[in-house]
C-alpha cells in the first residue's frame, strides 16, 4: 500500500504523486482511491487501491535505475520487426509493462527509426507518449523540469 506524497508510477499515463487517499460511493459501493497527480501536465487520476497490482502501480525508480536507463537510451537500436503493424503491437506492450527500461527501449529505437526512415503518425505519436511517460519519472526522481529532462533524453541520443 502507497501513502501520501509516495511517487508512483501509472503505465500508460506516467509517474505522479499520491495526494489523498479518498473513499467514493460509485455504483452503490464504497471503494479506497489513491487521488494521484501527474505533474507533467497536471492531470489527476482516481486509482482504485484494490486494482493496483492488477494495473501494475509502481514507487519511481532510484536514481542508479536512471542511470541504467540512460544506458538504454544510449544503446543502439534492438531488432523491431519491419511490418508497421506488428512493431506497433510490440512497442505498446512494452509501454504497457510500466517497466521503465522497455519504455527507454520504445523511446530509443522509435526515435532512430524516425532519424533513419521517419515514422507513421502513429508510431510519431506513440513516440511522444513514451517520451512524456520516460520525462515524467525523470522529473520526478531527479527533482527536475520537464524540459531538463527532455534535454537529458536528447542529449542521451548525440
Amino acid at each position: 500500500m502507497f501513502n501520501i506524497g509516495d511517487k508512483v508510477v501509472y503505465p500508460m499515463h506516467g509517474a505522479g504523486v499520491i495526494e489523498a487517499i479518498e473513499e467514493k460511493e460509485i455504483l452503490g459501493e464504497k471503494h479506497k482511491y489513491y487521488i494521484m497527480r501527474i505533474p507533467t501536465n497536471n492531470m489527476k487520476i482516481m486509482v482504485p487501491i484494490n486494482n493496483v497490482e492488477e494495473i501494475g502501480i509502481r514507487q519511481v525508480v532510484s536514481d542508479e535505475e536512471i542511470d541504467e536507463v540512460f544506458k538504454v537510451l544510449k544503446g543502439s537500436k534492438s531488432k523491431m520487426p519491419a511490418n508497421w503493424n506488428h512493431r506497433y503491437r510490440v512497442n505498446l506492450e512494452k509501454i504497457k509493462s510500466g517497466n521503465i527500461f522497455q519504455v527507454a527501449e520504445v523511446v530509443r529505437n522509435l526515435s532512430l527509426r524516425e532519424r533513419e526512415k521517419g515514422l507513421s503518425t502513429g508510431e510519431r505519436r506513440m513516440l511522444e507518449n513514451a517520451k512524456q511517460i520516460l520525462i515524467s519519472e525523470i522529473v520526478l526522481c531527479k527533482n527536475i523540469g520537464a524540459d531538463e529532462a527532455s534535454k537529458l533524453i536528447e542529449q542521451a541520443f548525440n
